[in-house]
């Protein structure tokens, strides 16, 4: 794994910043941490570990903060934090390296395209101040690729020397194509990606910044289910909660909650149907219990809707409506086994995303958006700001879009807690 950071060149200028410390280019984070013996150790570090370079304040600049115009843009899906970042980066820029000149391109990569005549908005600490207190974006946001070339001829135009791209897989994507094109022409503009999304998908990065307020929400509508369970006669109460390829959000909304019965994610196979099934583990717990909660990420279960081809506008394949589809399955299969049940189904995704970040979000933003500005400042490009080991690093873009992290149910220690707190079957898979 090539976890290289690429630089224009060597820092000359002395950083206006005056931290008292400063983080040098040396300091590496160590990628494994867990070793059972001693010698596996040794042999690790003999055989060239692998390390994640360091984040932080360099003591030595690339850009003259005087001639440095920087570019925000916000793109994908809201998420709670996206306002924060902002403010942070703008903050950061303007009282620290002295930046003056700091542009807001609405509407995601739309912003950098001319034919959609988005006009930049000045940034400064005064109409940033107060933004994390609102959900969403004050930049607005927009899914779709746009053009490269389009987008560079954009940042040209204006004379941008740093890009912060906050957003999740698809935007990562995008701020690569516009790394290539910048290579391409022989520029020197600095990409820094920021990683959002509330799914805590992006490989390689600990913890996404919206993923704490997602789940701290959504235990919400689990305690609502519960109540409407428990408040009828063989009550059940069903949550979508977010998450297309890893079950993240859901299990630790049940985790968190203590009264989630069944918690279903893209990871895990299960069936229907059959003896060992999920429906016929749940028809045992209604007789003998006589209520149950259930919440079931949006990408589980998708074997029950065929194979599609059929994509969004941010390329991902569309997803059948696991929520709608598991809801009317209890309800069919408990009419056929002659069983009255009082199902209630709540999807509160859009509320999840669209909120303010809580306090603990909050301040993983500031840590995001300032390590994001001392990348940029220092002349690195084509890496996201992530965080391993509770360390926050340097990730080069390619390794980000890899592939998407998941939960590993036959290595998570997340997974066997998650089994143990709901009393789930392991697996409820027809053999």
């Amino acid at each position: 794994m090539n976890t290289k950071i690429r630089n224009f060149g060597p820092c000359k200028i002395e950083s206006p910043a005056a931290y008292e410390y400063y983080t040098g280019d040396e300091s590496k984070v160590v990628f494994k941490t867990v070793f059972e013996t001693e010698e596996s150790w040794k042999e690790y570090i003999g055989e060239g570990a692998e390390f994640f370079e360091q984040a932080g304040p360099r003591k030595k600049v690339y850009f003259d903060p005087k001639e440095v115009t920087a570019g925000i843009v916000t793109c994908g899906g809201l998420c709670p934090g996206i306002n924060d970042v902002i403010r942070g980066i703008v903050m950061e820029l303007n009282y620290r390296y002295g930046v003056k000149r700091i542009l807001g391109f609405p509407y995601g990569y739309q912003g950098l395209v001319k034919k959609f005549d988005h006009k930049p908005i000045e940034l400064n600490p005064e109409n940033v101040a107060h933004i994390g207190r609102d959900g969403g974006t004050i930049l607005a946001s927009s899914r779709g690729n746009q053009s490269a070339s389009d987008m560079v001829d954009r940042l040209s135009l204006y004379g941008v020397k740093m890009l912060f791209c906050i957003g999740g897989d698809g935007t990562l994507r995008g701020a690569k194509e516009i790394v290539k094109e910048i290579d391409r022409r022989g520029e020197e503009i600095s990409v820094i990606g920021v990683p959002k999304t509330i799914d805590n998908d992006i490989n390689y990065v600990q913890k996404t910044f919206g993923f704490s307020t997602a789940f701290s929400k959504a235990m919400e509508a689990v305690e609502c289910a519960h109540v409407e369970a428990k408040g009828a006669p063989n009550g059940i109460g069903v949550v979508k909660l977010m998450g297309r390829h890893s079950g993240f959000i859901a299990v630790n909304a049940a985790l968190a909650s203590q009264n989630v019965n069944y918690c279903l994610i893209p990871e895990v196979d299960f069936d229907l149907h059959g003896k060992g099934s999920f429906l016929d583990v749940l028809r045992n717990r209604i007789l003998t219990r006589k209520h149950a909660v259930i919440i079931v990420a949006e990408g589980a279960g998708q074997k029950f809707f065929g194979k599609t081809e059929e994509r969004d506008a941010s390329g991902n394949l569309k997803l059948g409506d696991i929520g709608v589809y598991l809801k009317n399955s209890i309800q069919d299969f408990f009419k056929s086994e002659k069983i009255e049940v009082n199902v209630k189904y709540i999807d509160p995704s859009y509320i999840i995303r669209s909120i303010p970040a809580n306090p603990e979000d909050s301040i993983f933003c500031g840590f995001l958006a300032q390590n994001a500005v001392h990348a940029a400042m220092a002349g690195k490009t084509d890496l996201v700001i992530g965080m391993w080991n509770n360390v926050f690093t340097h990730l080069p873009i390619d390794i980000a879009i890899q592939e998407r992290k998941v939960l590993q149910p036959t290595k998570s220690t997340l997974w066997r807690t998650l089994l143990a707190s709901t009393g789930q079957p392991a697996r409820m898979v027809v053999e």
